[in-house]
């Protein structure tokens, strides 16, 4: 698959969004926003508004893992749910990814490269999960399924 053009990151938080964009050729994350959540209307007209405004091409939404052995509903299926519905309103794909410990990988980088790290660290850990989509894919990792409405 060729690489599509600009694609958004998304941090899924129970009250803030993350979001990080990268170049047309998906060299490199960037942090661009966050967005305090209302309502999942609302998260939706937004993401709406940042995918025509940044001209986005794809959606990769962090993923956080499931613990082995878990049983109920954990945090993965919330954003699973979220992505589905989210799907349904949006004209791009969406590719979920593993975001790990995004948050902790994004505070680190701010310390090795001497910044202060932000009260609202969201668009960063969007950036790490959108960066470590963009490697995966230089090093031959296979594009995932796009996740399907529900």
């Amino acid at each position: 698959m060729d690489f599509p053009g600009r694609l958004l990151g998304i941090d899924h938080g129970l009250q803030v969004l993350g979001f990080a964009t990268c170049d047309a050729i998906g060299l490199i994350a960037t942090p661009h926003s966050i967005h305090h959540r209302t309502s999942k209307q609302e998260d939706f007209a937004h993401i709406n508004r940042l995918l025509e405004q940044e001209r986005i091409a794809a959606i990769i939404l962090g993923l956080p893992p499931r613990p082995p052995d878990f049983e109920g509903y954990s945090q993965s299926d919330t954003v699973r749910l979220w992505g589905q519905r989210l799907a349904a309103t949006i004209q791009v794909p969406i590719y979920l990814w593993d975001e790990g410990l995004s948050s902790a990988d994004a505070e680190e980088n701010l310390h090795t490269i001497g910044k202060r790290v932000p009260e609202r660290i969201d668009a960063y850990a969007a950036a790490v999960i959108l960066q470590t989509f963009l490697d995966a894919l230089r090093e031959g990792t296979s594009w995932p399924d796009p996740l399907s409405a529900d």
